[in-house]
């Protein structure tokens, strides 16, 4: 049995997250599973770093496999990226690599980006890829707020209530927005996540951002550690995972 590393890319409009369901609905790990099984003749489980919701992007999430039949790398990308002509998903890298590497448990940082895009009109080639935010939006402002969520904290203001974590306690290592002309590009990076962690502060950070609260509201929405008083969930077709590091 051997075992290999995936990293792959996709566009998450028309699926319905990363995780296989029961009724056989659209899920980028249930058409991974589909396509492998029709390349090696065998069903087969594909192990993701992490889950991203309906809707959500990726451009370097990663995955592994066992396989009892002796192919290279070369052949697995091959053979899986024929079979994906049809879907948005690309495999862009195949590394075969010790037994003990796990797609999640072995994760030392994963990363994401969130784009909004702030203009009066509407969006046409970047439809379901960026959120669409007509007000004006001050960068320093949400850099400012940000500022408070960088570091080790209770998280629970933007946790989402039906998520599994045993603790809402996480360390956020680095969070800037970043302003390329209609273009807010939101960075986020950490060894782990909260369920929908990074889209509720970008839905506080907005916010903020059109002079709705002022930075430092931040910092009292925090330590309140409730859901309800921090902004809204941001829509999901904005985000995209970017990067999982291993050591």
């Amino acid at each position: 049995m051997s075992r290999f590393k995936l990293t792959l890319e996709y566009d998450g409009t028309f699926f319905s997250g990363w995780q296989r369901q029961e009724d056989g609905i659209n899920t980028i790990q249930g058409t991974l599973e589909d396509v492998f099984a029709d390349f090696i003749g065998e069903p087969i489980t594909i192990w993701g770093s992490g889950r991203t919701d309906a809707g959500v992007h990726a451009k370097g999430q990663v995955a592994h496999i066992d396989i009892s039949k002796p192919y290279t790398p070369f052949a697995i990308q091959g053979a899986l990226n024929k079979r994906l002509r049809d879907f948005p998903i690309s495999i862009l890298k195949v590394e075969a690599v010790p037994d003990d590497f796990h797609a999640r448990f072995s994760t030392t940082s994963r990363a994401y980006e969130y784009r909004i895009l702030n203009r009066r009109s509407p969006l046409a080639l970047e439809k379901n890829r960026a959120w669409w935010v007509i007000p004006s939006l001050s960068s320093k402002a949400m850099n400012d707020a940000a500022a408070f969520l960088i570091g080790h904290h209770d998280f629970t203001s933007f946790r989402d209530s039906q998520c599994q974590a045993a603790s809402p306690l996480k360390t956020l290592d680095f969070l800037s927005i970043k302003k390329e002309g209609e273009l807010f590009l939101i960075k986020a990076q950490a060894r782990s996540f909260l369920h929908h962690q990074v889209r509720n502060m970008v839905g506080t950070l907005k916010l903020v951002g059109e002079g709705t609260w002022p930075p430092d509201k931040v910092k009292e929405i925090l330590e309140a550690r409730d859901r309800r008083v921090a902004g809204p969930t941001a829509p999901p077709e904005g985000l995209y995972l970017t990067e999982i590091r291993y050591d």
